[in-house]
């Protein structure tokens, strides 16, 4: 199984960039897309952008993501224990 992350372009030098999310700060390569730019959301995997993403889906996916974290945090109820 594979996971991709979208994460904020915060800083971008030559194909190199820094991405941001929830307080995360991890540097990638661009080598795999043309014209990003900072502030543009882009979906990380195993160290590269692999696509743009649009503002408004990359959100939902962040916010779906801390959901699934938080019910994991929360464990399973006692009936299914």
């Amino acid at each position: 199984m594979c996971l991709a992350i979208p994460m904020k372009v915060a800083k971008i030098d030559g194909l190199r960039a820094v991405v941001v999310s929830g307080g995360i700060e991890k540097e990638i390569r661009l080598d795999l897309l043309e014209d990003v730019r900072v502030g543009e959301y882009v979906l990380i995997h195993t160290g590269y952008a692999i696509e743009k993403l649009d503002p408004e889906e990359a959100l939902e996916t962040i916010d779906l993501i801390k959901q699934v974290y938080q019910a994991g945090r929360s464990g399973l109820p006692e009936e299914h224990a």
